[in-house]
C-alpha cells in the first residue's frame, strides 16, 4: 500500500517538474547598437593649400640672368620673378626689324614695276602676260612684308617676355632653376601659389566618403595654434584614387578663414555631426529573402527578435549604408542570422 502511494505521488509531481527542466534558457547574441560605431566621430588631418597653383616659365630659350625671389617669398601681381639674358633676344628683335625694312623696300620696288608695266600695256608696247607677272610679284612682296611685320611683333613679344612677372598675388612654393642655368621654351622656372584663394585638402577613404553628404561642413582648427578656428565646406573630390594609399583627395573651401590659415599649415577637421545623417551596418548582418534585405531587430528588455525590412545604399568595405527601416540606438543581430526565428526570445548582448 505504501509503495503504491509513492508511485501515485511521483506520477503527480513529475509532469509539473518536467516543463521547468525542459525549458531552454535564451542564448546570448552577438549584436550591434546602431550609431555606436566611430564612423561619424573621427577627426581628419588636412593641409591648407592654394586653389590655384601654376608653374611659370619663359616662352623662349635662354640663360637665366637673375632670379630675385626665393622659396617661400610672398609676391604681388606684376613683381619680377626672373629674367633671361636679353642679348640673344635683342639680336633676334634687330634681325626682325631689318626684315621689315627689306620687305618694305621689296614692296616698293614691286609697286614701281607694276606701275611701269601698266603704262607700257596701255601704250601697246608690252604684253598682258608681263603685266600679270608684275601683279603676282607685287602680291608676293606685299605678303612678305606682312610676314616680316608678324615676325617683328613675335620677336618683340619674346624680348618683353624675357622678364618673368607674377600674374597674381601669391607665394613661391617651388624653384626649378637657378641663375646661370639654361632653360628651354616653356620649361618651369618658378611655381607660384595664389594666396587669394585658399582651400584645405584631406585624403579620404571610400568608407569615409560614403558617409559624407555633398557640401558637408567641418570645423577646422590649426594644429599649431589651437585657438584659431574656421569652417570648411566639401567642394569636390578627385575622381581617381591614389594608387598607393587608395584614398581620394577632398577639396574643402575655407569659409571666412583668418590669415593664420597660411598655405602649408596643418589643420584638424571635425565633421559637424548634425550634418551627417547616415547609418551603416555590417554587411554580414543583412538577411536576404527573395532578393530583399532584412535584419533582425532585438527589442529590449524582453529580448524579442523581429525580422525588419530595410533599404540599402552603397556598400562600403564590410559595411553597408541603410537609408530607411532602422533608427539610431536600435539593436540588430550581427551573428547567427540564419539560425533564428521571427518572434524568438534571445538572451543578453555579448558584444559585436
Amino acid at each position: 500500500m505504501q509503495i503504491r502511494s509513492l508511485f501515485l505521488i511521483a506520477a503527480l509531481v513529475l509532469p509539473m517538474v518536467h516543463p521547468v527542466i525542459a525549458q531552454e534558457t535564451p542564448r546570448p547574441v552577438v549584436s550591434e547598437i546602431i550609431g555606436e560605431g566611430p564612423e561619424t566621430a573621427r577627426d581628419f588631418i588636412g593641409t591648407v593649400s592654394a586653389r590655384i597653383e601654376v608653374d611659370l616659365g619663359f616662352p623662349a630659350s635662354g640663360t637665366i640672368a637673375s632670379r630675385p625671389v626665393s622659396l617661400g617669398d610672398t609676391v604681388k601681381e606684376g613683381d619680377v620673378l626672373a629674367q633671361l639674358d636679353p642679348e640673344a633676344l635683342e639680336a633676334g628683335a634687330w634681325a626682325a626689324r631689318a626684315g621689315v625694312v627689306i620687305a618694305t623696300q621689296g614692296l616698293k620696288s614691286a609697286q614701281d614695276a607694276l606701275d611701269r608695266e601698266k603704262i607700257l600695256v596701255e601704250r601697246g608696247v608690252e604684253s598682258q602676260t608681263r603685266l600679270e607677272d608684275a601683279e603676282r610679284q607685287f602680291a608676293a612682296a606685299k605678303a612678305r612684308l606682312e610676314q616680316a611685320k608678324a615676325a617683328l611683333i613675335r620677336a618683340e613679344d619674346i624680348l618683353d617676355s624675357a622678364v618673368l612677372r607674377a600674374p597674381h598675388d601669391g607665394v613661391i612654393t617651388r624653384v626649378f632653376a637657378e641663375p646661370g642655368a639654361s632653360v628651354s621654351a616653356g620649361q618651369p622656372v618658378i611655381r607660384l601659389a595664389a594666396t587669394n584663394e585658399r582651400e584645405v585638402v584631406i585624403d579620404l577613404t571610400e568608407s569615409e566618403l560614403a558617409i559624407l553628404p555633398e557640401q558637408a561642413l567641418f570645423d577646422a582648427t590649426l594644429l599649431a595654434v589651437s585657438t584659431v578656428h574656421a569652417q570648411i565646406r566639401l567642394r569636390s573630390v578627385d575622381p581617381v584614387a591614389d594608387t598607393r594609399t587608395r584614398t581620394r583627395r577632398g577639396h574643402f573651401t575655407l569659409l571666412n578663414a583668418p590669415e593664420e590659415f597660411r598655405i602649408g599649415a596643418l589643420v584638424k577637421a571635425k565633421p559637424q555631426l548634425e550634418d551627417i545623417k547616415v547609418m551603416t551596418i555590417p554587411t554580414g548582418a543583412i538577411l536576404r529573402e527573395d532578393g530583399k534585405p532584412f535584419v533582425w531587430v532585438i527589442s529590449r528588455p524582453d529580448g524579442i527578435a523581429r525580422k525588419t525590412a530595410i533599404t540599402l545604399g552603397h556598400a562600403v568595405a564590410a559595411r553597408s549604408i541603410v537609408t530607411s527601416g532602422l533608427q539610431i540606438n536600435q539593436e540588430i543581430l550581427t551573428k547567427g542570422i540564419h539560425s533564428i526565428k521571427d518572434g524568438q526570445i534571445v538572451g543578453p548582448r555579448v558584444g559585436k
